[in-house]
């Protein structure tokens, strides 16, 4: 839906979603909760319950012809294939029902989806922003035998048989832990509405790039950017629809141990500017805004290559995504000198330099400051192509 934030929100079993999903309601977001959708689709008297019940039989219904859905349980949670099959009968009609209440909650919403299983069916390409509520396993098990009544046999099985915190974590751009007191994890949510998501729906809805100041400020490397740029690479090719030729992070954040402004550079090779341009209503529904005026690359050779620049809504997470047609060098440019970087530790380290020292310069200052350096490595990695045989690497390197 154009211009209609849409927020995934999951965590594993007994963490605290319920929590999070009533918090962010109460501050106006529009929940659609995937639980109870599961449920409405095996309510008494339709066609989901009777599926279910000829694929595991009538030991899955209560006396008065309704689910049994902790018997269901003991049987999907400890078989996998049961599991599957569960799931090929009830999520075809759970995305049905999402996709009504999502088209009932009208233009002005902000989307909440609640979906437990949302990192094991990899949907995070599906939404603007992924919120991931985390408790420790121990916890979470001690909470289900508490307040749901499960077995602890029965709760680590569930625990278990959902994603792992490392997963999790690679699909979370939001981490909210809930450890501790619940006030806290009320907190963490209470700043998400205010200082990103409000922010962020407004620049989605107005077609704003988020505000970034004046200055170049460059920061210590972050071991998280590849994955964070990676989960957006995930969202822009959903957005581009296999349009692009390839996906790729570059620039100084895709080169590990390199200081750099805190901002993901993207790049998508697109057959022509002319594609490029007619994509332009897709990615701003992802929360990509075109820059006005005209975009070069500048080549070593002195060479000025268009394309186009974009940037995104997100004001937690700053993105400059450069679309480019495969004809222009400026791609595996950006490609090559990324690797040789990666390569070559001392030259990593003397550009990082570099760079550090320009922090605080503004946008002219700070490129025209490294373009002498920039030009004397550019010979050098190109000398390195040629002595290993280099070429451009597969998609999202």
């Amino acid at each position: 839906m154009p211009g209609v934030l849409r927020v995934g929100l999951t965590g594993g079993i007994g963490a605290g979603k319920s929590t999070v999903a009533a918090r962010l309601a109460g501050h106006g977001a529009v929940v659609v909760d995937a639980d109870r959708l599961a449920r409405e689709v095996v309510a008494p008297g339709t066609e989901g319950l009777g599926e279910v019940v000829r694929a595991f039989g009538d030991g899955v219904l209560q006396p008065d012809g309704s689910l049994d859905r902790p018997a269901l349980g003991r049987l999907v949670f400890a078989d996998e294939q049961s599991r599957l099959r569960l799931n090929a009968i009830t999520h075809p009609r759970i995305a049905q029902l999402t996709a009504q209440a999502i088209a009932a909650a009208g233009p002005e919403a902000v989307i909440v989806h609640d979906v437990p299983l949302l990192v094991e069916n990899r949907m995070g390409a599906r939404y603007h922003l992924v919120a991931v509520v985390d408790a420790p396993a121990q916890e979470r098990v001690h909470r289900l035998v508490t307040s749901r009544g499960l077995a602890e046999a029965d709760a680590w099985a569930r625990v278990r048989a959902q994603a792992d915190d490392a997963a999790r974590r690679a699909a979370a751009d939001v981490w909210l832990d809930n450890a501790g007191a619940g006030d806290a994890l009320l907190a963490q949510v209470d700043a998400l509405w205010a200082d990103r998501l409000v922010r962020f729906d407004r620049n989605l809805r107005l077609g704003h790039a988020a505000a970034r100041p004046d200055q170049y400020l460059v920061v210590g490397p972050d071991p998280d950017w590849p994955a964070q740029a990676a989960r957006l690479l995930d969202r822009i090719g959903a957005a581009l629809a296999g349009e692009a030729l390839r996906l790729d992070h570059v620039g100084s954040t895709a080169v590990p141990g390199l200081v750099a402004k805190d901002v993901l550079d993207l790049q998508a090779v697109l057959p022509s500017l002319a594609a490029a341009d007619a994509l332009q209503p897709a990615l701003a529904t992802a929360g990509y805004v075109r820059c006005d005026g005209d975009w070069w690359d500048d080549a070593p050779d002195g060479e000025r290559l268009p394309k186009r620049l974009y940037r995104g809504c997100d004001p937690g997470r700053a993105v400059n995504l450069h679309l480019r047609e495969a004809s222009s060098p400026a791609w595996s440019w950006m490609l090559l000198f990324r690797d040789w970087l990666r390569e070559h530790p001392a030259e990593r380290d003397a550009y990082g330099r570099l760079k550090a020292s320009l922090s605080g310069a503004d946008a002219a200052g700070y490129v025209d400051g490294k373009a002498g350096w920039v030009g004397a490595a550019t010979d050098r990695a190109r000398a390195w192509a040629r002595a290993t045989g280099w070429t451009a690497p597969e998609s999202r390197g």
